[in-house]
């Protein structure tokens, strides 16, 4: 129901009363407003139908109200957290556990023998992060990306192994490398193109498995994002979940990992406030990514504002 139409008020500007049919009755939302829509001219019909529509809420929304309409129902499926215990001890484990967990396995294209590069021009840990994304092409990255083995990219000198890049060329990853192969498990240099490189704390095995974290948060459907979080927001937000025991990510912005089943959170340092006023000490920015709504459960009652929240 649309309210009446002022005098020179565009239409889309009016708001919407929102109200839900549930068993029980209707469930008023209060007001909101089209955010996009779109429609469809289907066959035989001369007028164009709805087919879905984005409404952005004008008032807050209870909780309790958001679970009479749209009751959260848990995925029996998720991924457990099996590959966890094997961080420290077994990496190639834990990768493989995690990214076969997260990712569906799809037909794996066979790739032409042209572009089948030597197997012992890149370092084992790489190799096999490229078996696993035969099948699951997106572990290869959807926010930066991991370059595949028939790219082979070496640096402007000739002396590093280019890994993966950022995904507007900003910067890239790289491994010490010769004509005889990279080192078992070796350094992974950080670096933007104007730059000095710096090392990533953790070696290669570490920086796979940080990365798979990072991009599927990133690319996960399932989105829980807040503003900008104090230390005491930070530690509050990641109360429910684990740790990954790996030393931080990014020499950028440092940032951690945490995780529940079919949940990745990660948390980036971004240095001091950035004097915008508000004194609050804000230096974190965050951002959890889950396979079902469901598995963002663990963050519904962390006291911090969301600016998106899919659970």
């Amino acid at each position: 129901m649309e309210e009446p139409c002022a005098p020179g008020t565009h239409e889309a500007a009016l708001p919407v009363h929102l109200v839900v049919r549930v068993p029980e009755g209707l469930v008023r939302l209060g007001t909101g407003s089209v955010a996009r829509a779109a429609t469809e001219l289907r066959p035989g019909e001369t007028e164009h139908v709805l087919t879905s529509c984005t409404l952005r809420l004008r008032s807050p929304l209870r909780k309790a109200d958001l679970d009479r309409v749209r009751p959260l129902l848990p995925r029996p499926d998720l991924p457990s957290l099996e590959w966890l215990a094997h961080v420290n001890d077994d990496r190639a484990t834990a990768l493989e556990q995690f990214v076969t967990g997260w990712y569906p396995a799809v037909p794996e294209a066979p790739e032409p023998p042209s572009m089948r590069p030597p197997a012992l021009d890149l370092p084992e840990e790489l190799r096999q992060f490229h078996r696993l994304a035969r099948q699951r092409p997106r572990a290869m990255g959807v926010q930066n990306r991991i370059l595949a083995a028939s790219a082979r990219l070496t640096d402007p000198l000739g002396e590093m192994l280019v890994l993966g890049e950022e995904n507007q060329g900003g910067f890239y990853w790289s491994v010490p490398w010769t004509l005889e192969g990279a080192e078992a498990d070796p350094v992974v240099w950080f670096r933007e193109y104007d730059e000095p490189p710096i090392a990533e704390q953790e070696p290669l095995s570490g920086f796979l498995l940080q990365f798979s974290l990072y991009e599927a948060a990133m690319g996960a459907d399932f989105l829980a994002l807040p503003r900008r979080l104090t230390a005491r927001q930070a530690d509050r937000i990641t109360a429910g979940l684990l740790p990954v025991p790996l030393r931080p990510f990014w020499p950028g912005a440092p940032t951690r990992f945490y995780v529940a089943p079919g949940l990745v959170l990660h948390i980036s340092d971004e240095g001091d406030d950035d004097g915008d006023g508000e004194g609050d000490g804000a230096r974190f920015s965050a951002w959890a990514g889950a396979l079902h709504r469901s598995a963002l459960a663990p963050l519904a009652d962390a006291p911090v504002e969301w600016t998106r929240f899919d659970g």
